[in-house]
């Protein structure tokens, strides 16, 4: 699942969306992509449940084209 996440902007918000993630699912493979502002994110979580937790941990992710 990928998700566009516009208002992650630095080395710190990539920490803390990788974070966020884990917290749900500890072996999520995680795969930030700074300039493009996307996430990829290989789990067996849903994506409503990654999704709430980025939204708890302050970001506004939306499904990436």
């Amino acid at each position: 699942m990928q998700f566009q996440i516009d208002n992650m902007t630095c080395g710190g918000c990539a920490r803390s969306v990788t974070k966020a993630i884990h917290s749900v699912d500890p072996q999520a493979k995680v795969d930030v992509d700074l300039p493009q502002k996307r996430v990829t994110v290989e789990s067996g979580v849903d994506r409503s449940a990654v999704a709430s937790v980025l939204e708890d941990a302050g970001f506004s992710p939306r499904p990436a084209a």
